[in-house]
């Protein structure tokens, strides 16, 4: 069963990155809320072991909206390989979710 609303993740390093990001999402109306926090990332990339630090964006939305927002970051990432994360919610606060609804397309 597919559920309606979804949270994805994606990372990134630059402040200008995750506002381009951000404010794309916002206007086209891909997302309901937005939020940043900062991580220490350890991962293996091109044969080596790296350690970096970056932001995680939580993005909630539709689940119909998925392909848009892929499009939308990767259209501002500057990472060769993002991090796009799809993550079903299956449960929530049902005014919460019928806000999602409301503010997005």
């Amino acid at each position: 069963m597919r559920t309606k609303h979804i949270i994805v993740v994606t990372t990134y390093s630059k402040d200008v990155t995750g506002s381009e990001i951000i404010d794309a999402l916002l206007a086209a109306r891909l997302a309901a809320c937005i939020q940043v926090f900062p991580i220490g990332s350890s991962y293996r990339w091109k044969g080596k072991i790296s350690k970096a630090r970056e932001s995680m964006m939580l993005i909630k939305a539709k689940s119909a909206d998925f392909k848009a927002i892929r499009e939308t970051i990767l259209e501002h990432h500057d990472y060769g390989v993002p991090e796009i994360i799809s993550v079903r919610i299956d449960r929530g606060f049902k005014g919460y979710l019928k806000w999602i609804d409301e503010v997005t397309r």
